[in-house]
C-alpha cells in the first residue's frame, strides 16, 4: 500500500512510518521542514517538503496521487497560538481531505484529541484550561468536517499521550457524544500500532474511536471493528 502522513515528522506519525515501512508498504511523509528529511529517509519514507499552511488543495494533491490512505497527523503543538491551531490543526486538515478527494484517495485516518465532545456548542468546560480550548476546539471542527464527506474515514482520539514504551495492549471503543470517555494515558508507540493495524486491515472505517492503554493485543482490539 502506498500511505501518505500529513505532519510526517511528529512523533506518532515517526513510529507508524516504520511500523509501516518494516512491513514493505510505501510511506510518504510531508514536513514543513528541509532538515526533517534526514530523519524520514532514516525511517524508509520518502520525504516530501511542503508547508500546508501555504499550499492548495491542488498541490497538495499531486504528492497523494496514487496513494490507498493519507493521515493527518500533523498539529500545531502545546506551545501554538489559537491562531496557530486553527491553521494547522482544523485548516490543515480539512487541505488534506480536500486534496484526498481530489486524487482519488479512498480513505483518511486522522488523529484527533481526547475530549473535543467536552466543547460541543461553544461549552468552555472549567477543567478545560484557556490555552487548551482552542485546540479542542479545532480538533472537534476537523472532525466535523471530515465525518461529512463521502470518503472511507476514520477517526483516532488517542488519551494523555506519553513517550513509554508501547506495550502492544489498548482500550480501543466507540466515541463522540453519545459515548462517555474515560480518562487515561496511552504510549504514542501503542498509538502508531493502532493506526497501522487499523489501515493494514482497512478496520473502522466511518468509526469514531477513543483509545487509551488497556489489556487487549492491539490487532485483537482493531478486528472488533473490521
Amino acid at each position: 500500500m502506498r500511505i501518505v502522513i500529513a505532519g510526517g515528522h511528529g512523533k506518532i506519525a515517526r513510529e507508524l512510518t516504520r511500523e509501516l515501512t518494516k512491513d514493505g508498504h510505501e510511506v510518504v511523509g510531508l514536513i514543513r521542514k528541509e532538515e526533517y528529511r534526514a530523519d524520514l529517509a532514516a525511517d524508509g519514507a520518502v520525504p516530501v517538503v511542503i508547508d500546508l499552511e501555504q499550499s492548495s488543495a491542488a498541490d497538495v494533491a499531486q504528492y497523494l496521487a496514487g496513494a490507498d490512505v493519507a493521515v493527518f497527523a500533523a498539529g500545531a503543538g502545546a506551545g501554538g497560538s489559537d491562531e496557530r491551531r486553527k491553521a494547522v490543526d482544523l485548516n490543515g486538515s480539512v487541505l488534506l481531505a480536500d486534496a484526498a478527494e481530489a486524487a482519488g484517495v479512498p480513505r483518511v485516518v486522522q488523529i484527533s484529541s481526547t475530549g473535543v465532545d467536552s466543547v460541543r456548542n461553544g461549552a468552555h468546560p472549567p477543567e478545560v484550561p484557556d490555552d487548551f480550548l482552542s485546540y479542542l476546539q479545532a480538533k472537534l471542527a476537523a472532525e466535523e468536517d471530515l465525518a461529512r464527506r463521502a470518503l472511507s474515514w476514520t477517526i483516532v482520539r488517542p488519551g494523555g499521550l506519553t513517550d513509554d514504551a508501547g506495550t502492544g495492549r489498548v482500550r480501543l471503543v466507540h466515541a463522540g457524544p453519545d459515548h462517555a470517555e474515560t480518562r487515561g494515558t496511552v504510549p504514542r508507540a501503542d498509538v502508531a500500532a493502532v493506526l497501522a493495524e487499523l489501515i493494514r486491515t482497512g478496520a473502522g472505517a466511518r468509526a469514531t474511536l477513543h483509545l487509551l492503554s488497556g489489556d487487549v493485543p492491539v490487532a485483537a482490539a482493531v478486528a472488533t471493528f473490521a
